[in-house]
């Protein structure tokens, strides 16, 4: 009797602690980005007439996982749009969708370099939301910036 109020008890509490699929959120690794591993490029949040799209901060990688541009930021900053503009496209929505970028750079200083080829990739009449913070090292030592995005795609 013990073991099956145990085997009972065991089944209930493993129940309330199962995840709970979300039909509201999807995830997104676009084959025109780089493999991640261990994360998403991408999760899709289903807001009614909308959907949100959260991206992981991107780096100067290509498709195929190569660096565009070591030591060379003006060539990894580029990379990183053309990921962002993959991802979005991806989920339906265009560049002009981009409603937040969060910049984490090596140098500081160099924030006008960033701006220049940030805006040939957005709306600059209607720049999006954004933050910068200067860091002392990224996770390569090769890589001088990242670049996290949020979308705002209406449905069609």
């Amino acid at each position: 009797m013990k073991k099956i109020l145990y085997l009972i008890l065991f089944s209930a509490s493993s129940a309330c602690f199962a995840q709970e699929v979300n039909k509201d959120v999807t995830f997104l690794n676009p084959a025109t980005v780089g493999k991640p591993f261990g994360y998403s490029h991408a999760v899709i949040v289903d807001l009614g007439k909308s959907k949100m799209v959260i991206m992981s901060g991107q780096v100067g990688l290509d498709k195929d996982g190569k660096l565009a541009g070591n030591g060379d930021l003006a060539n990894q900053t580029e990379q990183i749009f053309t990921n962002i503009k993959n991802i979005v496209e991806a989920a339906g929505g265009t560049m002009n969708d981009i409603v937040e970028l969060n910049y984490y750079l090596m140098d500081a200083s160099q924030v006008q370099l960033v701006r220049g080829i940030r805006d040939k990739f957005v709306n600059t009449k209607q720049p999006p939301a954004s933050t910068l913070v200067q860091v002392s090292k990224l996770f390569r030592d090769d890589i001088l910036i990242e670049i996290k995005a949020t979308a705002i795609i209406r449905k069609k």
